[in-house]
């Protein structure tokens, strides 16, 4: 890999998947694991909040004690029962995800990469249930504390590696469906592309100035065409 190919990083949900929110169920076990409560989900706002920023409100919302260990021992908890959760309901990749992976894949020039609010273990739990672990070469995830900021530019680390080599601005591209995903896209100076297959629509996520914002992924060779990965 040499500094004039292409990575891309991808957010994962609502914009790889979607668990039909199965892993509310997960995080409801957890919080009455942890804190002996269930909060209210349906009047929780998570979309584009890291994992570690979903536990902290999870245990204010339960009345729990607002510790870095306690948000810690909340997701270890989530960790271990979001696997058998996710089979709880009927989820899986977005349209259009399977077909340009399996695109890019063959690509020598091209490397995919997760950048997600995810842990590690979260992540992994949902990519191999929907099958989608084999098309990425690795990432940057949500380590207990971490802000998206810091998230994104361990990815540049991450890919810097992985080339062997600087990772060319011009050339790396933040994919996700949520406004975080924008700005820390554009904290790391990469090409942001907006998919409105979540839970925002696309003139909120226009209002970011993201450098391309789709209503949804298109065929894989026109997301091969706009994103310019044949130049």
């Amino acid at each position: 890999m040499s500094l004039t190919d292409h990575v891309l990083f991808w957010d994962i949900d609502g914009t790889l998947l979607t668990t039909k929110r199965a892993g509310v169920f997960a995080l409801e076990e957890a919080a009455r694991e942890v804190c002996g409560a269930t909060p209210d989900f349906s009047e929780m706002e998570t979309a584009g909040l890291t994992d570690h920023e979903i536990a902290v409100v999870v245990v204010r919302e339960c009345g729990g004690e607002e510790s870095p260990e306690t948000a810690a021992s909340l997701l270890r908890a989530y960790e271990r029962h979001l696997p058998e959760r996710l089979g709880w309901r009927q989820g899986g990749p977005l349209p259009g995800v399977v077909e340009i992976l399996e695109e890019l894949t063959p690509r020598e020039d091209v490397i995919s990469l997760l950048l997600t609010g995810n842990t590690p273990a979260g992540a992994k739990a949902k990519l191999e249930h929907y099958g989608l672990a084999d098309y990425f070469a690795g990432g940057a995830f949500c380590i207990d504390g971490d802000d998206r900021p810091g998230i994104a530019r361990r990815a540049l680390d991450v890919a810097a590696e992985l080339a062997g080599a600087s990772v060319d601005p011009d050339s790396t591209f933040v994919i996700g469906d949520t406004p975080h995903d924008v700005r820390c896209g554009q904290g790391i100076g990469a090409r942001t592309v907006a998919v409105a297959s979540g839970s925002y629509g696309l003139q909120e996520l226009e209002r970011c100035d993201p450098w391309l914002a789709l209503e949804a992924l298109p065929e894989p060779a026109r997301f091969v065409e706009l994103l310019m990965l044949d130049r």
